[in-house]
């Protein structure tokens, strides 16, 4: 057994139920790995399970997302050994501790070029970034497209990523983050709640609107959203920040100019070692060419993550955000 420390609750509800805890691991088993833990990313989505509206068995350790380096591997496993440098950006969850067990085949070896803080920040919403606007609706000179969050931890990837494509990029960003959105490449800035997204979308593209819309913000954007489309235009909606969105009748989607309508997760979109592998590759890649630049904004230590959790709710966070063991 390895004794260790981890943020641990035992019943959903507000930042207050994080607690710091001592833990007891076992030895790895058959296709796992102990990670000694350097750094680990913090997303939207552990709010969602902290509440309840993701729920997860409890009592819960919270974490998707994280670097560090092996210590010991289970019996079998040959894709990591101990020493390696690894990173992980998906369940099961548990990343708020100090070590922890993981499948050592959901391991993605970190390039000598990439440090334990960059890679924490960026696997997870990097990786979501890069199925959005290669795979799920892919990105090509000529796309013109409205992406929300802009300034948000996969927003800022996305929309870089976005321009290294050759799209147009309209973004959304909450008020006093209009300057960097600017400067990540968006082409045109609204700011949510004050302009009128969908007429301004229109405006800005002769009244067309644009071939997708990336929405992570959910119920509070949707209907603009979906006014904001060009006829056989896609929605992608990835998120719930605001809420889930209300249902949709199947005609609607006919009224408004025969949309698309998908909802994807990164886990379809990584369900095998191969295709895990060739998006974190494709990833490092475009980080490392510095086509794609990383922010991390702000860090926390570990046993802090309740003040890290209210910080990132009320939208005072830029980019990405660490906590650090």
């Amino acid at each position: 057994m390895t004794k260790t420390h981890a943020i641990r609750l035992h019943a959903f509800g507000g930042p207050e139920v994080l607690q710091w805890e001592e833990i007891e691991l076992p030895a790895p088993g058959p296709n796992e790995a102990l990670i000694r833990q350097t750094a680990i990313g913090l997303n939207f989505i552990e709010i969602y399970q902290r509440t309840g509206l993701y729920p997860l068995p409890l009592p819960l350790v919270l974490g998707q997302e994280g670097a560090g380096v092996v210590e010991a591997v289970g019996p079998g496993v040959t894709v990591v050994k101990p020493g390696d440098r690894v990173g992980y950006a998906s369940g099961p969850s548990g990343a708020y501790a100090e070590k922890r067990l993981y499948p050592a085949d959901r391991l993605v070896p970190l390039p000598d070029a990439l440090d334990d803080k960059t890679a924490a920040a960026i696997l997870l919403g990097g990786m979501t970034a890069r199925y959005l606007v290669k795979e799920t609706f892919p990105l090509k000179p000529g796309h013109t497209i409205l992406f929300h969050a802009a300034a948000g931890g996969v927003g800022q990837i996305a929309v870089q990523w976005a321009k290294h494509l050759g799209a147009t990029v309209i973004g959304t960003v909450s008020a006093g983050k209009v300057d960097l959105a600017k400067s990540l490449g968006c082409d045109h800035v609204l700011v949510s709640g004050q302009d009128d997204i969908a007429a301004q979308v229109k405006a800005l593209t002769g009244g067309r609107g644009v071939d997708v819309v990336y929405d992570s913000v959910g119920k509070d954007t949707w209907d603009a959203s979906l006014d904001a489309l060009a006829p056989r235009g896609m929605m992608v909606t990835y998120g719930n920040a605001s809420g889930p969105v209300p249902a949709v009748a199947p005609l609607t989607l006919a009224s408004k100019g025969s949309l698309f309508l998908t909802r994807p997760t990164l886990g379809h979109y990584i369900d095998t070692r191969e295709r895990l592998l060739a998006n974190a590759e494709d990833l490092f890649d475009v980080v490392l060419s510095g086509k794609v630049k990383i922010h991390v904004n702000q860090t926390f230590a570990l046993k802090d993550v309740a003040q890290a959790h209210i910080a990132l709710a009320e939208r005072r966070t830029t980019g990405a955000t660490v906590l650090l063991p």
